[in-house]
């Protein structure tokens, strides 16, 4: 017999590979010591085919309401779905394994719920904290980690208006939202392709998710209530990092676009004028090696992108 029969608040999924000890050490204890409840949430820690098992290092006996859960298919949506099919609750919050939640995140992830019924996706600030200093030459790229601060309410229900749409890490959404991506998953298995596996820096399977929020009539938003410390190590504080994920990233929202019928522009071909624009430019601005290399990968990942959304674009067009 369950010995909670009455489904939770709200679930907290997270999903894992190969993750840094000390850094998920710290993420669940964030959510021991959150100020909800432990009866009125549950967790679900999903291994994602880590190298040594998650269930025999992390003790979760502390949440009575806790499983363990293992999806052997790399890939974090692969693990995502998982959890959105074992989840019990009316809301949904996904925390990724290096996000330390400030105490009252749940408590204030159900009030924002409750008084924004508009809003089927939500999320709020995300705090750095570097292992090692941060770069000077990052920049305005600083926002590949995953790094900014909510300093209004915001919610929309546009379509390109993509500031109201929380990221992964820490976002909030409603069960009909998560049934309805779900359902996306199963029509069309490619979409589970826009997120990361592995080391892969690729993304937009997050926005895709949060996109069901506007397929289903509600709105995204992010909220100055939440609020939550990212950690960030030594290995993403590397050019080699950025470079990945400016080409990954491109890549992405191209393919992104496509899949979810939004316009999609070819890139504009290189020319020696404007390949002479941007030097020019590069000079008078002072624009760093490192910067012009990101520069360099994001075209890369744009004619990739092209590539790649052209071809689904031509399948669609053919009924396959």
């Amino acid at each position: 017999m369950d010995p909670n029969p009455n489904p939770p608040d709200i679930s907290v999924v997270i999903c894992s590979h190969n993750p840094r000890e000390h850094y998920l050490k710290r993420v669940l204890e964030a959510l021991r010591i959150q100020t909800l409840p432990k009866e009125r949430w549950e967790l679900l820690l999903i291994d994602n085919a880590s190298d040594v098992p998650l269930a025999g290092r992390c003790d979760l006996s502390w949440q009575p309401q806790s499983r363990h859960l293992l999806e052997n298919k790399l890939g974090k949506l692969n693990a995502w779905l998982l959890g959105m099919r074992a989840a019990r609750a009316e809301f949904l919050l996904f925390v990724d394994d290096d996000n330390v939640l400030a105490p009252d995140y749940l408590e204030q992830a159900l009030v924002v719920g409750i008084q924004w019924p508009f809003v089927g996706a939500w999320g709020g600030s995300y705090f750095p904290e570097y292992e090692t200093p941060l770069p000077e030459w990052v920049g305005d790229q600083v926002w590949r980690l995953l790094c900014w601060e909510v300093k209004a309410d915001v919610w929309s229900n546009l379509r390109e208006e993509f500031t109201t749409i929380p990221a992964g890490a820490g976002m909030c959404v409603r069960r009909p939202v998560a049934q309805k991506y779900l359902e996306r998953c199963a029509q069309n298995p490619a979409v589970v392709g826009l997120d990361r596996s592995g080391k892969g820096v690729a993304g937009y399977g997050d926005i895709d998710l949060a996109y069901c929020a506007l397929d289903l009539g509600l709105g995204t938003g992010k909220s100055t209530r939440l609020r939550l410390t990212h950690l960030i190590p030594a290995a993403r504080l590397t050019l080699d990092y950025f470079v990945r994920h400016a080409e990954g990233d491109a890549a992405s929202n191209m393919l992104f676009r496509a899949f979810r019928g939004l316009p999609v522009q070819k890139p504009k071909p290189q020319t020696l004028i404007s390949s002479l624009r941007w030097w020019v430019h590069r000079l008078i601005h002072h624009v760093s090696r490192e910067q012009y290399e990101i520069q360099k990968a994001h075209r890369r990942g744009l004619e990739k992108g092209w590539q790649l959304a052209s071809e689904h674009l031509r399948q669609k067009s053919a009924g396959r």
